[in-house]
């Protein structure tokens, strides 16, 4: 059992996961995005969501050492937003297709703030939409985390990320 807080991101470490984009552009679409460390040891998810063809999607995921947050109750985030809509993903493995686990990430835009999600707020998803049928996330084997937008409105887009780490439900936050 883990000692939180746990890391599951650290952006200002020498070697950030490495994310992999998952676009719309597997179906057709033409959205693009990328996940890059910017100059101040933060992680920037960026690029341009674009409805052409069905899409309006973009994500980036990256795999973990496999992470046991299970004596916590959810994951904080320092993040910096521009004022859109995105999930958190976590996934019980490595595969880069199935059931994934989303929850809501709506960083205030242009000022830095630590969001708290519980692990209640996690659904299982597949392919955009909600899988009720299937198995809760299982917080005592984190593998892989990453983040979605598709929330229907084209164009640029851009989420810092500092770090994320397990939050084990008590005031205060973690540093």
């Amino acid at each position: 059992m883990s000692t939180l807080p746990t890391t599951l991101l650290d952006f200002a470490d020498a070697t950030p996961p490495r994310f992999q984009p998952v676009d719309d552009r597997v179906m057709g679409g033409r959205s693009m995005s990328r996940m890059r460390t910017g100059d101040a040891g933060v992680g920037i998810f960026e690029g341009v969501l674009s409805p052409v063809h069905d899409g309006g999607f973009a994500s980036v995921r990256a795999n973990l050492e496999s992470l046991d947050l299970s004596d916590g109750a959810g994951i904080v985030l320092r993040v910096r937003g521009d004022g859109r809509r995105y999930r958190v993903t976590l996934r019980n493995d490595r595969r880069m297709s199935g059931t994934n686990h989303q929850a809501r990430l709506e960083p205030p835009a242009d000022d830095w703030a630590e969001v708290v999600i519980p692990f209640g707020d996690f659904r299982p998803r597949l392919r955009g939409r909600e899988v009720p049928d299937a198995a809760p996330l299982d917080p005592s084997r984190i593998r892989q985390v990453g983040f979605v937008i598709s929330d229907g409105q084209a164009g640029p887009f851009r989420l810092e990320v500092a770090w994320a780490r397990g939050w084990d439900g008590k005031e205060p936050l973690p540093e």
